[in-house]
């Protein structure tokens, strides 16, 4: 055989054939479109371009958000306008008009089958709404600043369907595509009273950042845009971790300066961080809540860095090395005062709204050196090492609870365990999971006990799953929390994982901001939920992966 010839005949037959076109993408694709939770259909099918703009028919548009549209086929402009809002977009350019001002492009007015195709998110956010892409499903959220209070109603059109061009083309159908199972808009009860945001000062995450080290103003200055970037957003309530390693926020009598406010452990940063916190929350009507790493000594092995009064250094009998942090021992009882006196320097000495501690108690799933102390320290003759340390949790977690209450009553203490208590499997009255993890069994965290006994006032578990995870399912989990607080005085506040949100390792369901607000919703199905935190802020309102912020706004908007 002459390969040669059979080569050159097949790229002459592929020249021959039709260029790939957009409506054929967007076949494939199958995008799909809803308005507060009304789906929008087109005579052609939506598409993406090279540069990842979605292209829809100008006449979604104006039929869906009541906007009028014109066509200009000599200038090839389109004009949309919406109340006092113009936006003039021309084929081929790589800017538009918006209200007589100049705004780059990066994909302007095409014709796609006889139809004027425009860009959506750009035109969508332009006349205010909120647009949410949900990769894996391939379909795409519009959400309208609209009272709420059952579903929206699709405007009328202000004026009719662009016409084609001169040449008639034939239409593609749109392909039959199941509509998604998402929320239809955010919703109808978003009364929960707490809408709070963890801000993590560890490794200088959140807030504030290394570059502002030993600068007070600029902390300051970054302290406040944070807090009104997260009340734009809806939230009424920051969690911030005033003790991220042994150290301190605030100046302190026990420990030392923290090192992410100069760089340097021990270092005095020329104010009181905490005190300005309180005031710059309080100040936009928002609560604050000091949040403790209780029983965290460092963030890694090493103690050379540390200043003279860390804990590590003074007591380095109660330390304890494990996953390559030091710890401080639970089993001694002077080490948990110590961290119990910690506490009450702020509880007295600061008007913060909550006490706040999260899963720091045992390190899970790594050895840790205290049977020296499980001898010396076991004088109710405790038969495990397991019911032990338990005991020394639950004896920290009682007694910081009874000193906080004596102090000031108006402190609201609480505890964000890990999400799931035990598993079905190890404790018939466990939840429906099979999570790697326990808090009980791995922890040794007996969150029931401190709720039933009535040591907290609130809990907040980190319930940092998908609706579809099966080993261990938010709603699952949620339905299990809700049981255990249910007739008690103690507050439920679920954790939610944002920072999941848009990261490329996570599986699909996280690939948009609708995996949180379904989590959201489901949470108004109980009474029990007073309300949601989300670890962590800047993963909301400073990366804001797909909207989240934005979409946040709608939700917690009453």
């Amino acid at each position: 055989m002459n390969y040669r010839k059979w080569i050159v005949g097949l790229l002459v037959v592929m020249l021959c054939l039709p260029m790939w076109t957009p409506g054929a993408r967007a076949a494939s694709l199958q995008i799909t479109i809803e308005l507060d939770g009304e789906t929008l259909n087109s005579d052609v099918p939506p598409y993406i371009t090279r540069s990842n703009v979605t292209m829809v028919p100008a006449g979604v548009i104006s039929q869906g958000l009541g906007a009028g549209v014109k066509w200009d086929q000599a200038s090839k402009t389109a004009t949309i306008s919406k109340g006092n809002d113009v936006l003039k977009l021309t084929s081929g350019s790589k800017s538009a008009i918006v209200n007589g001002a100049s705004v780059s492009l990066d994909t302007s007015v095409q014709i796609t089958q006889g139809r004027v195709m425009v860009p959506l998110r750009f035109v969508s956010e332009q006349l205010g709404l909120q647009v949410v892409w949900n990769q894996a499903t391939k379909h795409i959220a519009l959400y309208s600043n609209i009272e709420i209070g059952g579903p929206a109603t699709p405007s009328t059109p202000a004026v009719p369907t662009v016409p084609a061009p001169t040449v008639p083309t034939p239409v593609v159908p749109i392909p039959t595509v199941p509509t998604p199972t998402v929320p239809s808009i955010p919703g109808a009860k978003t009364s929960k009273a707490m809408k709070g945001a963890w801000v993590s000062t560890v490794y200088n995450l959140d807030w504030p950042s290394t570059s502002s080290a030993g600068n007070a103003d600029k902390q300051k200055r970054e302290f406040d845009s944070l807090l009104d970037k997260l009340k734009a957003a809806g939230f009424n309530s920051v969690f911030v971790q005033v003790r991220p390693s042994g150290d301190a926020l605030y100046p302190s009598q026990i420990v030392p300066w923290s090192k992410v406010l100069s760089g340097t452990q021990g270092k005095e940063p020329g104010y009181d961080p905490l005190q300005y916190m309180v005031s710059s929350a309080h100040s936009r009507g928002m609560q604050l809540h000091a949040w403790f790493n209780p029983f965290r000594a460092t963030t890694d092995a090493s103690t050379s860095g540390l200043a003279p009064n860390h804990v590590a250094k003074q007591h380095p009998d109660w330390i304890v090395k494990a996953e390559n942090k030091l710890y401080i021992n639970p089993g001694v009882p002077e080490a948990r005062q110590h961290i119990i006196d910690t506490v009450m320097e702020v509880v007295r000495g600061y008007d913060i709204d909550g006490l706040h501690l999260d899963d720091y108690f045992y390190p899970s799933n790594v050895a840790f050196a205290d049977e020296p102390a499980f001898k010396a320290y076991n004088s109710q003759g405790i038969a495990t090492k397991g019911d032990w340390r338990r005991d020394n949790i639950n004896q920290f977690i009682r007694q910081l609870g009874q000193e906080i209450h004596a102090a000031k009553p108006s402190v609201s203490y609480g505890v964000s365990p890990f999400g799931v208590w035990r598993n079905k499997k190890a404790d018939s009255s466990g939840s429906d999971t099979t999570a790697g993890v326990s808090a009980y069994d791995d922890m040794y965290a007996d969150v029931r006990t401190w709720i039933k006994s009535g040591w907290i006032d609130y809990v907040a578990p980190q319930v940092y799953w998908s609706l579809s995870f099966s080993a261990a399912r938010y709603d699952k989990l949620v339905d299990w929390w809700v049981n255990e607080v249910t007739g008690t005085n103690v507050k439920l506040y679920i954790g939610l994982a944002s920072y999941k949100v848009g990261d490329t390792k996570q599986t699909a369901e996280w690939q948009s901001g609708e995996q949180i607000i379904n989590q959201l919703k489901y949470n108004e199905k109980y009474d029990q939920v007073a309300g949601s935190i989300l670890f962590r802020a800047n993963d909301i309102v400073v990366r804001n992966p797909y909207g989240l912020a934005g979409l946040l706004s709608f939700y917690f908007k009453n």
